[in-house]
């Protein structure tokens, strides 16, 4: 008499979190090169016939959240695995950028999903200067080199050809959107899909955005048994980079990053 035992199903479990592109000396955002070896080494996993990823991200650099959205699809191509995209606090902007790489993406009923748009913002500080008595001196080859300077008066044209960029960045989104989402975006055009709006997990559910509510772990055993195999994958802190992170030295640079840093996860009130 033979015994038949069911083949344990495993799946790997990455998570992406934080603001995305480089920050400070130790590049404590995250970037594709950050982030390249544990992806791939989730998708390897000859076993596995799908791969969850968690994203808790309120955006950053469009370059960077394009690579690691490319990135992931390509793996998953090759490799031929499902990809089942998980939002925690936040999947907004970027973060949304890179869940749009899941064949399915779950989130919190409280999460905030969205936010498809681009923004640029800095300070102007021309009356700073004039006011302390300091005589700013720029010397440049080509007109537009110095485009945007935040010491002079802003140029019309400089803010047309900002703008400019940021319609075709934006396009660039929409059309991640629509092609990862597809048929399931309810009415984008009257929703107000694209106008770089967020919303809650419930009403992202709504509008197509996502296609249900529930945590990675919860969905992973309602869609794969109790006795699925979650394997974590999550990318460590090198420790030279803590050390010297924690150095006196460098305490105004991470002051200054967790300003930035603060400043992209306000947006959409965390």
């Amino acid at each position: 008499m033979f015994s038949i035992f069911k083949k344990k199903i495993i799946v790997p479990h990455v998570r992406l979190t934080g603001v995305i592109g480089n920050l400070g000396r130790f590049k404590q955002g995250m970037d594709l090169s950050s982030q390249q070896d544990i992806l791939k080494k989730a998708f390897s996993l000859k076993k596995a016939k799908n791969v969850a990823i968690s994203i808790n991200s309120p955006g950053g650099s469009p370059v960077q959240s394009h690579l690691i959205y490319s990135y992931i699809r390509q793996l998953a191509e090759k490799n031929k695995k499902k990809v089942i995209v998980f939002a925690e606090d936040v999947a907004a902007s970027g973060g949304y950028f890179i869940a749009c790489a899941g064949d399915e993406i779950y989130a919190n009923s409280s999460s905030i999903i969205g936010s498809i748009g681009v923004i640029s913002a800095s300070f102007g500080f021309k009356d700073l200067i004039k006011k302390i008595g300091v005589e700013r001196r720029v010397y440049t080859a080509g007109k537009n080199k110095s485009t945007l300077d935040p010491f002079i008066d802003e140029k019309e044209e400089d803010v047309s050809r900002l703008k400019k960029i940021q319609l075709e960045l934006h396009a660039d989104f929409i059309k991640i959107v629509e092609k990862s989402r597809g048929k399931k975006l309810k009415d984008p055009e009257k929703n107000n899909l694209f106008t770089g709006e967020f919303w809650t997990g419930s009403t992202a559910l709504k509008l197509g955005l996502i296609d249900g509510i529930g945590n990675a772990e919860q969905v992973l055993r309602e869609k794969f048994g109790d006795k699925v195999v979650i394997k974590k994958f999550e990318k460590q802190k090198g420790f030279l980079a803590k050390k010297l992170s924690s150095s006196v030295d460098n305490q105004v640079e991470n002051l200054i990053n967790l300003l930035e840093e603060k400043a992209i996860w306000q947006r959409f009130g965390l």
